[in-house]
């Protein structure tokens, strides 16, 4: 997901107890009926990758949505209908189990796009790959992100009900074909006015993720940070100071460049260090962490060596050579203006003296509670016209703002009975410093709690080989079935403290 994705985890609070099985009745049986369904849960991923739904290229936008709702009926659901929006369409999907609590389930069933020569196997494929370490993986486009925790939630699903019983809790679904392009439209499948009013009967909803680091740790998240994806472009098509097109380089001495433009406006957006935003009044709503968050972040430390999250992004230091809980402090408050690309004129081998005619850069803000998608987008407007740049066109592709739920939250206590109870160490991140849309559910009119949760493990979400956990080398690291069985406890787990809340 564009959330896609927290370094790590932050604060630790090991839990070891006896494996769950009060929650769940019928478990042996349930879980037998898990390792039996093994083989066509990982063919039904496999098929599920082979159908790559990319909003940003416009692909198998109506078929995507055809095969998600085929999914959720597959899974149980009675009923599942398409959604129609201003791009790509949701799908909206009802369990009635005769339960007393609703829990709400988002899922995305889009994908990031790829360049298959940078990927050792076909990335539509899903290929069984043994990763030293790890064990058995699949890898594919969206093995992680999030097709392979989602196929497992739907395989719990099945099981539950192919062992006799009704499921702990009534479900809601919505999923979405644009997450990966910020959720351009996906506030119009919540707003619709079915939609709406099955998830205002639910206690919150949650996002199916692989959540175990590789020793087995899991990771509650109590938020996200939002995004906005946009893009700034100059050239002759937003003012005829510019030329049409790539014209002799010989003119930039009596025409204006496109491209210095273009270089001159993102330069004031951030300070001169390059990295603090400078866009006036950015900071003005920002929320500063509390003593709490603070507190989880100087424990969370602990957790993870320095030295570990390094190596895993490749880096040798942190900005300003901060310390590691300072950077970490930084990693889940700072919001961010980000610079993702850059493309302008000729790129190929030598030179080609031409002044380019068109500059563009993608761009992305980060942001953290109180801010929003809408006074960001407002500020950054208002910050390039008092500059003069009203050639620099500004297009804002999608976005939402930031999530934020409490640690004492059912679906968060829930999380917690389980890795105690499964004895899995966990820990706890105040915020991702990914994104996913989850103010949708979290903010006005629902305000309802918003969570992640999943175990299991993989890697590479929005790079090749991208790859999610089969078959776990490691004993205290879920694999595919593994996961399936989290999901069906935390269900029943779920009914429980919502049983407990109602008396």
């Amino acid at each position: 997901m564009l959330l896609r994705t927290s370094l790590s985890a932050i604060v630790l609070l090991a839990a070891i107890g006896t494996p769950v099985a009060a929650e769940t009745p019928n478990r042996e049986a349930i879980r037998a009926i898990v390792a039996k369904q093994q083989d066509s849960t990982i063919q039904a991923l496999r098929d599920w990758i082979a159908l790559p739904t990319i909003a940003a290229e416009k692909r198998n936008s109506p078929q995507g949505a055809e095969y998600m709702k085929k999914l959720a009926l597959d899974a149980g659901f009675q009923q599942a209908e398409i959604i129609p929006t201003d791009g790509v369409p949701g799908v909206f999907a009802t369990l009635d189990a005769g339960a007393k609590t609703t829990l709400g389930i988002y899922f995305m069933y889009d994908v990031k796009q790829f360049e298959p020569s940078e990927w050792s196997s076909p990335p539509l494929e899903g290929q069984l790959v043994d990763r030293p370490g790890e064990g058995k993986t699949i890898v594919g486009r969206g093995a992680v992100n999030q097709k392979g925790p989602e196929m497992a939630f739907l395989a719990a699903l099945k099981a539950i009900q192919a062992s006799g019983r009704k499921l702990p809790v009534n479900l809601v679904l919505v999923a979405e074909g644009e997450e990966e392009v910020a959720s351009t439209n996906f506030a119009q499948v919540v707003a619709a006015p079915q939609v709406r009013a099955a998830l205002a009967k639910s206690i919150g909803v949650f996002i199916p993720a692989a959540a175990q680091g590789k020793d087995g740790n899991a990771t509650i998240t109590l938020g996200a940070k939002g995004a906005v994806e946009f893009q700034l472009v100059v050239g002759g098509e937003t003012s005829d100071k510019y030329p049409k097109t790539d014209i002799h380089s010989s003119n930039h001495a009596r025409i204006e460049s496109p491209a210095w433009r273009l270089v001159k406006a993102l330069d004031t957006l951030v300070a001169d260090d390059g990295h603090t935003p400078a866009i006036d009044g950015w900071f003005e709503n920002v929320r500063p962490l509390t003593a709490r968050q603070k507190e989880l972040v100087a424990e969370g430390a602990k957790l993870n060596p320095e030295a570990d999250a390094k190596a895993l992004l490749g880096v040798g230091r942190w900005i300003g050579d901060e310390d590691y809980v300072t950077s970490l402090e930084r990693f889940v408050s700072q919001p961010t203006v980000n610079i993702q690309g850059l493309i302008a004129g000729y790129t190929g081998p030598g030179g080609k003296t031409v002044l380019p005619g068109r500059a563009e850069a993608k761009l992305e803000f980060r942001l953290v509670p109180a801010m929003t998608k809408e006074e960001a987008v407002a500020k950054l407007k208002a910050h390039l016209a008092k500059r003069g740049f009203d050639d620099v066109r500004v297009t804002v592709s999608g976005g939402y703002g930031p999530n934020e739920t409490e640690e004492d939250a059912l679906l968060i206590r829930a999380q917690k009975i389980l890795f105690e109870k499964s004895g899995t160490p966990y820990s706890i991140t105040p915020r991702n410093a990914g994104s996913w849309p989850g103010v949708i559910f979290n903010g006005p009119p629902l305000n309802l709690p918003a969570s992640q949760f999943g175990l299991g493990r993989g890697g590479g979400a929005h790079a090749p080989n991208e790859w999610f956990l089969i078959d776990s080398s490691n004993p205290k690291v879920y694999g595919l079935e593994q996961a399936t069985m989290a999901y069906v406890d935390y269900l029943y787990i779920v009914a429980e403290e919502a049983k407990k809340a109602r008396k």
